[in-house]
């Protein structure tokens, strides 16, 4: 009857909102509740459903061991019924109620069994198959050993396999995986499993959880020394990205990962950029501290990258900014490197040793030029080299021809050294150079084609007669004032 069906929609709904405690027995409503579901199977009601999984799942907690197949077999006829009727609300909760009794049974075998089977029943539908995963995902933490929730995470992993519509989930617990991978110190293990997840090509996941599943790849591959992997997975990311509010966070932790990639392949110039984009985030402009430690690390970085029009861009750019009055010590080393002057290694030592390498308590040093670590020390010689090559410059733009012995003097090298920096700027193409080294003479000036000379003269004569002209205009300019003051 009609009054019928509406009590017992009223006490479905009610089941929704009500949690049923453990305390309570309900065996004999279940027996009673069995016939009526039988009588409106047919009946696409999630009400009916969930009035029936709810007293089926008391009656679990309540009874003995052996009620539980006797539970699972009742919803498996139930979900035969709703799963051949096209039901996808209705089989998704008797799923997850499935689940739910493997769980609260503490039947982990039985959980992994029931999982397999139910996902690869036919015509399975894949609303039901997404809600039982889901469930089943929250049972990974609270699994009672390591060697059980390893199990549970294979078995999720290889029902979810191939799927899309759980491949946030797999996504997740193959995250999770790595987790525990890492933890047991197998780095290489983990960054293995969670590298072979294209979570960029996931539409269903939030764009935040795909830029920290990425980041995670990108940490996992560069603590297994995996630097050219670490370099393709970080253009899967977008920088525009982090204008977004509220991931300032993710673009710390980005840059910190690119930054630590450039370390090992020395590529100064991009990591000073790096820095850049740190010291451009809010977070760390409004902080003091970091907001120095990051313009102190753009500067030394800066000026370890090779000369060419970038980097001297970049140098008279980031010599404008002023916060480099807040550190005066690396706005007087950048200056020495834009002015045109020969910069004194030994002077340039004692001056800024101190600071650069060991730091002051004004001034804590960055670790680019750490005293007590390999790379600090080869990142010293190189600045070294970056001063010497200004020097040379210096010379370049001031010489057209220097002896090869007075060069060294202004150096401070020996004539060796002087020819190997100098052979390496040639070939870079910084400058342009020629040694006569029987005479002992180098020539900075570049020898020209006929035309370029013929160029050169007609452009010098122009501006000769330009001159000329000039002259001439301003003498009878004069010589018409004092004339009109004579008469």
């Amino acid at each position: 009857s009609s009054s019928g069906a509406e009590s017992f929609k009223m006490a479905g709904s009610s089941s929704q909102s009500e949690t049923v405690k453990m305390e309570v027995d309900y065996s004999a409503e279940v027996d009673q509740l069995i016939l009526d579901c039988e009588a409106v199977a047919k009946v696409r009601s999630c009400g009916n459903i969930l009035y029936f999984l709810e007293h089926v799942l008391a009656a679990v907690v309540n009874q003995q061991q052996g009620r539980v197949s006797e539970a699972l077999d009742r919803l498996l006829v139930m979900e035969k019924q709703t799963r051949t009727a096209g039901d996808a609300n209705s089989t998704g909760t008797i799923l997850v109620s499935v689940v739910r009794v493997c769980f609260t049974a503490a039947d982990w075998s039985l959980l992994n069994e029931h999982i397999v089977m139910l996902t690869k029943r036919r015509s399975q539908l894949k609303q039901a198959v997404t809600k039982m995963i889901q469930e089943a995902c929250t049972y990974v933490e609270q699994t009672p050993d390591l060697e059980t929730k390893l199990k549970l995470i294979d078995t999720l992993r290889t029902v979810t396999e191939g799927k899309i519509y759980v491949e946030v989930e797999r996504a997740r617990l193959t995250r999770r995986l790595a987790q525990i991978q890492e933890e047991q110190g197998n780095i290489s293990e983990a960054a293995k499993i969670l590298q072979d997840q294209q979570v960029e090509t996931f539409g269903s996941m939030d764009k935040r959880e795909k830029v920290e599943f990425i980041l995670e790849q990108m940490r996992l591959c560069l603590a297994n020394h995996d630097y050219v992997r670490t370099q393709i997975i970080s253009k899967k990311i977008s920088v525009r990205f982090f204008d977004t509010e509220g991931v300032q966070d993710l673009k710390l932790k980005y840059y910190q990962l690119m930054i630590a990639l450039g370390e090992h392949d020395d590529a100064f110039l991009t990591i000073s950029r790096h820095y850049q984009a740190v010291f451009d985030t809010p977070l760390v402009r409004e902080d003091p501290s970091k907001r120095q430690e990051a313009l102190r690390n753009i500067v030394l970085y800066l000026l370890l990258a090779p000369y060419d029009n970038e980097q001297n861009d970049l140098v008279h750019r980031v010599s404008g900014n002023k916060t480099l009055e807040e550190i005066p010590t690396y706005r007087t080393l950048l200056q020495q490197f834009i002015t045109m002057e020969l910069t004194s290694w030994s002077s340039l030592c004692e001056n800024f040793d101190t600071e650069l390498r060991h730091g002051v308590p004004d001034a804590p040093a960055t670790g680019v030029f750490s005293h007590d670590t390999d790379s600090g020390n080869e990142r010293w010689k190189m600045f070294h080299r970056r001063v010497v090559e200004h020097n040379i410059r210096v010379i370049a733009a001031y010489y057209s021809r220097i002896g090869l012995a007075r060069m060294a003097e202004l150096l401070d090298l020996s004539e060796r050294e002087v020819e190997e920096h100098l052979s390496s700027l040639v070939v870079s193409k910084t400058v342009f150079a020629r040694t006569d080294r029987p005479g002992g003479v180098v020539t900075f000036l570049a020898p020209q084609e006929p035309s370029q000379v013929l160029n050169v003269w007609s452009r010098n004569l122009d501006s000769l007669m330009a001159l000329v002209n000039k002259t001439t205009h301003l003498v009878t300019k004069e010589e018409m004032v004092h004339s009109k003051f004579v008469h």
